[in-house]
């Protein structure tokens, strides 16, 4: 009877710990926090909103249970590889790697920690995958910034369809930007343009390069190049007082150089690859079964500035670069006055 009562007595023991470990787990599940390293690989207005895109969507949902370490390589690949290694020795939880040099040290820093790439064009290319089939595997996903290059081509043709000769200008140091204007340079060619290719190895031989191919071209393409970006107003100052007009990748670089673009959301691209770490982080899912996504849409955007002082004029269907911005500000605005108005009215009453 005595062994009977001490095994019931073991039992209820036994059922009350356990039900206390399973609180606890509860409880460790819910506090659970994130400690997310962030490389971008230079300061701009494409990767800056691809960035903080990113980190408002996460805080959104995690609030104060994730911290970011978030660090820029100032357009040194070496020093990408750097904040990688410290990321890894620190242990965090995912890795963001912003830019196809951030992306490249990240996949050759860890094979364990989920990286996930942002600003990144061509992930077949920035990884030398041969059989790239819009999955990576492993620990690396991510989200692509690649417009349709055919279209970009087209929207040179469009707005000038006299011109012969079209330089291409882009940092022969970054693969994704190889790959673009090859791309493009296929496609104006078939439309009858003569292309040539004016490459850069960095930013101190940016000025004389681009001095050559604004001298030799009727019109300029710049891709999405990280170089091209930190860099428009060298690009600017050559190219404007020579009358030669520039079609751009982005809206970052548009907005500092150029007459036009087929261009994404930077941020809104930051805020997918954000959604993304939450699967990864919070749902559990596989990173390597995780496809690279895609802008989902694409707006014609010219410079209104820069196409005034050259005389160009764009179809209808082109958007201001910062009208939304305008018509926001203008509609904050009008919303602060009507309350306003309310508050006096109120106080008067």
């Amino acid at each position: 009877m005595k062994k009977q009562i001490l095994a019931g007595v073991l039992s209820a023991t036994m059922v009350v710990g356990m039900g206390g470990v399973s609180v606890f787990a509860a409880d460790d599940a819910d506090d659970k926090t994130y400690n997310i390293g962030i490389c971008q690989l230079v300061q701009h207005e494409a990767l800056d909103a691809a960035t903080q895109g990113f980190k408002d969507a996460i805080t959104e949902e995690l609030g104060d249970k994730v911290t970011f370490d978030e660090q820029n390589a100032q357009g040194d690949s070496n020093t990408c590889s750097t904040i990688i290694t410290d990321f890894v020795s620190d242990n965090v939880d995912l890795i963001l790697a912003n830019a196809t040099p951030a992306l490249q040290a990240a996949a050759a820093g860890t094979a364990d920690i989920p990286i996930l790439g942002t600003s990144v064009t061509e992930y077949g290319v920035a990884l030398d995958l041969d059989d790239f089939d819009g999955t990576v595997g492993n620990n690396i996903s991510g989200t692509s910034d690649l417009a349709p290059l055919e279209d970009q081509a087209a929207m040179l043709n469009e707005l000038f369809p006299d011109a012969k000769n079209v330089g291409l200008v882009y940092c022969s140091a970054e693969a994704n930007s190889q790959y673009q204007v090859d791309t493009v340079k296929a496609a104006l060619e078939k439309l009858g343009y003569t292309c040539e290719y004016y490459a850069f190895s960095d930013s101190n031989d940016l000025s004389s390069v681009a001095t050559t191919a604004a001298t030799e071209s009727d019109v300029i393409y710049l891709p999405t190049d990280n170089t091209v970006a930190s860099n428009t107003e060298i690009i600017n100052n050559i190219c404007l007082p020579e009358k030669v007009p520039v079609i751009a990748g982005e809206e970052g670089i548009c907005e500092g150089c150029g007459v036009a673009t087929l261009s994404i959301s930077y941020y809104d691209l930051g805020v997918a690859t954000g959604k993304m770490a939450l699967k990864v982080l919070v749902d559990g899912e596989d990173i390597s079964k995780m496809p690279i996504e895609y802008a989902p849409q694409f707006t014609k955007e010219y410079n209104p500035e820069i196409c005034k002082e050259l005389g160009i004029e764009v179809p209808d269907d082109y958007v201001a670069i910062g009208a939304d911005a305008e018509e926001e500000t203008s509609k904050d605005d009008a919303d602060a006055a009507d309350d306003t108005t309310e508050k006096t009215t109120e106080e008067a009453e």
